[in-house]
């Protein structure tokens, strides 16, 4: 049976379909929730009121976009309304013209092509999602929608509600925010290497 069958006999009242529509996209839900929040418990929360809005919207749905786009909406701003909620301070990022070519003047270190680096390794990932959490967070929700969870522009812009032109540059400079951070800390891993 197809979604779009499922998603009809879940507004009609099914309780298997709606049963269906919840293990399909529970455990995506949770990791996006995991993804944007960093805390497991307010994940579960997220993904509990995600469903929640979906029980009371569901009738509301009208196909114009993909189920997957309006669940992931949903869950998305389930997110980032908690995160607004525990007024966090995060870096912004300027939204100046000349933030780009302060970031784009930089020289950057190729960490890439140094075989020490193991970028699976536990003080890498702990540094990456460090930085992760330093974007604000309508960088930090496009670039998790995009690159971590390998969404594509399209459907990055229907969840956020933004243009693809938008999801372009915010994607951009949270990239370059990061590898900016990343350079930094890859830097001094070169250095201390030599200097041992």
């Amino acid at each position: 049976m197809n979604e779009k069958k499922i998603v009809e006999l879940a507004k009609q009242g099914d309780k298997e379909a709606l049963s269906k529509l919840v293990n399909t996209y529970s455990e995506r839900i949770y990791n996006l929730a995991l993804r944007i929040l960093r805390n497991r418990e307010e994940a579960e929360d997220v993904l509990q009121e995600t469903f929640i809005t979906v029980l009371e919207k569901l009738h509301s749905f009208d196909g114009r976009s993909s189920f997957f786009t309006w669940i992931y909406r949903i869950a998305t701003n389930a997110s980032l309304m908690r995160l607004r909620k525990k007024k966090l301070v995060y870096q912004q990022i300027s939204d100046d013209p000349d933030f780009q070519e302060s970031v784009e003047s930089r020289v950057f270190v190729d960490w890439s092509q140094d075989p020490s680096v193991d970028l699976f390794d536990r003080e890498t990932k702990k540094k990456l999602d460090a930085a992760i959490n330093e974007l604000s967070d309508i960088y930090r929700s496009v670039f998790i929608l995009r690159d971590i969870e390998g969404l594509s522009i399209k459907e990055t812009s229907a969840i956020l509600n933004i243009t693809e032109e938008n999801v372009k540059i915010r994607l951009r400079r949270a990239r370059q925010y990061l590898r900016d951070i990343l350079s930094d800390y890859f830097e001094e891993r070169v250095i201390s290497k030599y200097v041992k």
